[in-house]
């Protein structure tokens, strides 16, 4: 048995939270150090359990070796303690060797454990980690159009059938509610309390009652208007219950409101009944919108899910694929790179090839240690800062620290015909838990004056985007205005001109990094500025060239 003490410190270890923030859900190429903190946790607490099982063992064979002595010698005491060997026996026992057994019992066999986790924990993910993961899976639901059953079992679009998923528990489900609910997010809140209700009534044993289950529903219910429900909810829980406070007097008020809405609506006149029909109409379709929701977020989300704009056939027959050598550039001559067109209006270029399996494995080696929460520039102070809507963490890799960078460099301004030396750093961004960066330009506006003013190189003229991985679900890149999407493909390089070239701003080019619903992605990318192009991309007038 562990003594109680041992066990304070084990939860004190295991439940206290760290005031850094670590913003462990924003990276899922970070998050897999956390497997293997996990695993070595698991090792060293079987360990553990094994040197408690040794230490039990010897007291149960003790225990029986006595218990066989004792019932013997006890049938005749004085018989038994007449033998010599037997008194001294006794004596060696009671004096010597039950001292050592209450040593044995004593010992402490949790000390490597405890010194291992109090290590480890210190890498351990923080209360924002568990909500940002949470409200992220929320945040897929709702982009992708998932039902709460789906996700709870893990078949989601893309998975792969060889990765191991664990089903989301009931205490899962409630959480999930119980974070919606904090944030007064009533309909997200419903969804995950009646599926944890679902798997508790489908006979999931968990430690979170019914009761308390029915009392977050029946209220997140009423929030959003739904009288009628939110009272037979009560009811239910009522019937497990019967002497809840709350319950009580939400029945009492629920029945009172409910009773007077009837009385109205029986006196309403036609007129009155229709304007009402329609307002119920205009709260249902905008059940479960943030009371931010932008009619720009619904295209977007259209177009993370494969519903975007299809091109005319007229506008398709003009998308080619080619072999480019870029004006009969030297290196590209004999081996030209395959250039495949995305789009037309704004022109998105797509090259394939660009980057090998082994360039790739380094940049993510150089960039994987110094990860950083990725951030925007405030339109108002011109602060960098992290923001909700960007999720994922990003790394600046300089030309000189290592060739592979070097390259990269060179190869974009070979293909792009572009002067990279005014360019930003290589930018590299691995993405969290439903990864995503809602839209956005990549240009500075003519309201954001001093948007690059720092770097003294002008505006972003350019963008060079870089897929480092695949994306079995999900991460797409798409265009809110004219309602392109890019797909990634582990190798290859999408590339547009933000700005035209007289030097405006193209306003086409507002894109999007979409969540990432399976799989884990990797990008880098280049932005290339307007100084040291003078000659390379002539000025003009005409947006239109």
């Amino acid at each position: 048995m562990v003594p109680r003490g041992v066990w304070c410190v084990l939860l004190t270890c295991l439940f206290c939270t760290s005031s850094a923030e670590k913003d462990f859900f924003t990276s899922i190429g970070q998050m897999t150090d956390l497997l293997y903190t996990e695993k070595d946790l698991v090792t060293s607490l079987k360990d553990y359990i094994r040197a408690e099982e040794s230490k039990l063992e010897q007291v149960k064979t003790w225990a029986q070796k006595l218990d066989v002595l004792s019932a013997t010698a006890t049938q005749d005491p004085e018989g038994f303690l007449g033998h010599p060997v037997n008194a001294f026996k006794l004596m060696k026992r009671l004096n010597t060797e039950w001292g050592e057994l209450e040593s044995l019992v004593l010992k402490d066999m949790s000390d490597g454990f405890i010194s291992n986790l109090t290590i480890q924990r210190q890498h351990f993910p923080n209360d924002d980690d568990q909500t940002g993961a949470a409200k992220a899976l929320m945040r897929l639901q709702d982009t992708y159009r998932l039902d709460t059953q789906t996700i709870s079992t893990g078949e989601l679009p893309g998975t792969n059938t060889d990765v191991t998923m664990s089903p989301m528990t009931v205490e899962d489900c409630f959480e999930l509610g119980k974070i919606a609910y904090s944030d007064a997010d009533y309909y997200h809140t419903e969804l995950w309390m009646e599926q944890a209700l679902k798997q508790l009534d489908g006979g999931e044993e968990s430690t979170v009652d019914m009761v308390t289950i029915l009392d977050y529903l029946s209220y997140s219910i009423y929030q959003q208007g739904e009288l009628e429900r939110a009272l037979d909810y009560t009811k239910r829980l009522l019937k497990l219950d019967s002497a809840h406070q709350r319950a009580n007097g939400n029945l009492k008020y629920f029945e009172y409101q409910l009773a007077k809405q009837k009385k109205v609506e029986a006196e309403e006149g036609l007129k009155e009944k229709e304007e009402r029909e329609r307002e119920k109409r205009e709260v249902s379709e905008k059940k479960g919108r943030p009371a931010d929701y932008l009619p720009e977020r619904r295209k977007y989300e259209q177009l993370c899910r494969g519903e975007g704009i299809k091109m005319t056939p007229r506008r398709q027959s003009r998308m080619f694929c080619r072999y480019s050598d870029n004006n009969r550039h030297p290196l590209y001559v004999l081996g030209p790179v395959k250039q495949e067109d995305e789009w037309d209006r704004p022109r998105i270029i797509r090259y394939h090839d660009i980057l090998s399996n082994s360039e790739i494995e380094k940049v993510k080696e150089l960039a994987k240690p110094r990860l950083r929460r990725a951030t925007i520039s405030n339109p108002i102070t011109g602060v960098l800062e992290t923001a909700h809507y960007r999720i994922s963490k990003s790394a600046w890799l300089t030309a000189y620290e290592d060739p592979v960078v070097d390259k990269i460099n060179q190869r974009i301004e070979d293909i792009t015909g572009l002067n990279v030396k005014t360019a930003e750093e290589l930018q590299v961004a691995n993405y969290g838990v439903g990864g995503q960066y809602e839209p956005h330009f990549d240009f500075g506006r003519k309201d954001e004056p001093d948007a690059f003013k720092e770097l003294g190189t002008g505006n972003r003229i350019a963008t060079w985007l870089i897929y480092m991985s695949d994306v079995p679900s999900g991460g797409a890149t798409v265009f809110t205005d004219v309602g392109a999407a890019v797909w990634p493909k582990k190798g290859s390089a999408v590339f547009w001109y933000n700005l035209f070239a007289s030097g405006e701003g193209d306003y086409s080019t507002r894109h999007a990094a979409c969540p990432v619903l399976v799989g884990n992605k990797w990008v880098s990318n280049k932005w290339i500025h307007e100084r040291g192009q003078e000659f390379r991309r002539r000025c003009t007038l005409d947006e239109s060239d």
